[in-house]
């Protein structure tokens, strides 16, 4: 298995894992974290799936510095960094599958093709298996 198919072997095999975004506030930049559960591999890329109306989204135009981490039990957890990449660059079969997953998750879509359905890459990734006993052991690309 290589790298990607780690990272995303862990993101599909929890119910829930959750990706942080940089939230302006008056106050000042903040964390954002949120749950996501949609991954899936296309052309070498991790592709993530979202809505052009969502707070992420905007977050992710604003500052695309974005930090993602699931835990898979008996398995430590794994922690990804990098840019959000906002091109939409979803075939067929991935947007097909977002929709579904997305669908299922009790969001209303019109279809795949829905304009707000929107797919999204990370760039300058970087991403490690954390252990319990503090080791952070990089995945290769």
């Amino acid at each position: 298995m290589n790298g990607i198919e780690t990272i995303v072997d862990y993101l599909t095999s929890v119910p829930a894992w959750y990706l942080a975004t940089v939230e302006e506030t008056p106050e000042g930049a903040k964390p954002h974290v949120r749950p996501f559960s949609f991954a899936a591999i296309q052309d070498g890329e991790i592709q993530f799936c979202t809505a052009t109306t969502k707070d992420v989204y905007r977050e992710m135009q604003a500052n695309p510095q974005v930090e993602l981490t699931a835990w898979k039990p008996g398995s430590g957890w794994v922690i990804m960094r990098g840019k959000a990449n906002l091109e939409d660059r979803a075939n067929a079969q991935v947007r097909q599958e977002g929709f579904e997953h997305m669908v299922g998750l009790g969001e209303a879509w019109e279809s795949a093709d829905d304009e707000r359905l929107t797919f999204f890459t990370i760039d300058d990734a970087e991403a490690w298996i954390c252990d319990i006993d503090g080791s952070w052991n990089p995945v290769a690309w």
